[in-house]
């Protein structure tokens, strides 16, 4: 498989990330504006594309059983309102001067699972937590937390901490939240992970930081299928659309020359592209299930 992905937002942001579909919606963030974007798709372009501000950089946002929004935000975890109230849930989690919340979605649970980074991406300083009314943390020694998704047997957590340059597995139970049996899963060449989603045949879909490009892995791990890019920074990618079909790409112009950002004028749009194969929407936030 290898594919082309083409913009199909009529918005370019500076980070584009954390991408998902919740009734009949494409949400994204955009990272340090602080920025929660929600749009239609007419089935070629994402439409009235709209933002919300939660008032401090904005890691991921997840679809809240009932309406609204969960953010994973500054170090904390929040509530938005349809109308943009933002409620804290959780005091900070962290030193905000030293990390912020990255990448976060919800569990098949409807546990939301997000992590942070440190500021400076080198440091083994950050963590990966769980929330659901109360805040666990899974791991710590973290550098960028980054992206999660689960089989669709429910069995098994796929995690990135970035700098690595892996994707790890884990032995999942949902009944629980637990994790265990952390193993790698993929050696990533080519870019840096990031971002990622799971489609509906298993396969594992990964942005590549970098890269240019999305890769696809089968169940074991092995090369499935590329999707490129005309531009060098992917972050995230989600299914959503109609039946589930299209896939649509975060990118970013985040770390880009003067000279580059002129040379990719889509850095920092969405993308999409039809793979011939259907992936799920977003598990809305709804722990007590």
């Amino acid at each position: 498989m290898e594919l082309t992905a083409k913009p199909c937002s009529p918005v370019r942001v500076e980070h584009a990330e954390g991408p998902f579909w919740h009734e009949g919606r494409l949400g994204w963030v955009d990272i340090m504006a602080g920025h929660l974007w929600l749009a239609g798709f007419d089935g070629n372009t994402l439409t009235e594309p709209r933002s919300r501000d939660a008032g401090r950089p904005l890691g991921a946002a997840v679809p809240r059983a009932g309406g609204g929004w969960v953010l994973a935000a500054g170090t904390a975890f929040l509530a938005m309102d349809e109308d943009g109230t933002v409620t804290p849930l959780t005091g900070d989690l962290a030193d905000p001067s030293v990390v912020r919340m990255n990448d976060g979605k919800c569990d098949p649970a409807g546990r939301f699972w997000a992590g942070t980074m440190a500021h400076d991406e080198a440091s083994a300083i950050a963590s990966l937590y769980v929330f659901d009314g109360t805040v666990r943390t899974v791991l710590d020694g973290v550098t960028v937390s980054n992206g999660l998704g689960w089989s669709p047997d429910h069995r098994t957590m796929y995690y990135n901490d970035t700098p690595t340059g892996r994707v790890d597995a884990f032995d999942y139970d949902e009944a629980t939240g637990s994790v265990s049996g952390r193993r790698p899963f993929v050696e990533v060449r080519g870019g840096a992970p990031d971002g990622m989603t799971i489609d509906d045949e298993g396969f594992l879909w990964v942005a590549l930081w970098g890269g240019g490009a999305v890769h696809r892995y089968d169940p074991s791990g092995r090369p499935a299928g590329t999707v490129r890019l005309p531009v060098t920074n992917v972050s995230s990618c989600c299914f959503g659309g109609p039946g589930g079909s299209t896939l649509f790409i975060t990118t970013s112009q985040q770390g880009l020359s003067a000279e580059q950002r002129a040379a990719e004028p889509d850095a920092g749009r969405i993308f999409r592209v039809e793979p011939g194969v259907t992936g799920p929407p977003a598990t809305p936030f709804a722990p007590a299930r």
